[in-house]
């Protein structure tokens, strides 16, 4: 595939790039691949991401085992070559594309590129991901029987935002026990009561 004009690069991104870390040299490589495919650097939640048209295509970002290219839309995209991870199974929409090494990203830059050119285009053409309602997701016994004994809590959680339906949803859920999901919903009762989501 042949390059895309590069875009330069945004001054205010650049302490990204030059803060002390483990993934620096990494971070420059994926920043000069993802330049060339035509893409604005912005600064967004402290890291570098990448915007077609205003909206988010890709950010680059590290963790303690490996950095990512992180495509907002990964779900939309074909992946032929088997690369795009699901963080956990409750992220929807993102996949992550994740590297330990400088040679892994250059041995992987052709394909990289045909991906943002992919993200890119998917981002044009107005394409969404479609998102579990909270239909959906599977409500716990222990939060059912609980809404039944309470209807100031069910009116209260109903009265939510989808997302913080879904929040509490997942987190009563991740419990393995019994007894941590009764322990966890009744720390969240009173939470859910003021109309508050999980993490507000």
């Amino acid at each position: 595939m042949s390059d895309i004009k590069k875009v330069s690069s945004n001054p205010q991104v650049d302490f990204f790039f030059r803060s002390p870390g483990k993934w620096q040299k990494e971070f420059q490589k994926l920043r000069d691949i993802v330049l060339r495919c035509g893409v604005e650097e912005q600064l967004r939640w402290g890291k570098a991401c990448y915007t077609a048209d205003g909206h988010n295509v890709v950010l680059i970002h590290g963790f303690k085992d490996y950095c990512a290219l992180l495509f907002f839309k990964g779900a939309l995209l074909k992946d032929p070559d088997g690369i795009l991870v699901q963080q956990t199974p409750n992220v929807q929409a993102a996949r992550q594309v994740r590297f330990t090494s400088v040679d892994e990203i250059t041995r992987n830059e052709a394909v990289l590129k045909r991906y943002i050119q992919e993200a890119i285009a998917a981002e044009r053409a107005g394409l969404k991901v479609a998102l579990k309602t909270t239909a959906d997701f599977k409500v716990p016994a222990e939060f059912q029987n609980k809404l039944k004994q309470r209807p100031a809590l069910k009116k209260a959680f109903e009265a939510l935002t989808p997302g913080r339906q879904r929040q509490y949803l997942l987190h009563f859920a991740a419990a393995k026990q019994s007894q941590t999901r009764e322990s966890r919903i009744e720390k969240c009762a009173e939470r859910i009561l003021r109309g508050k989501g999980l993490n507000d």
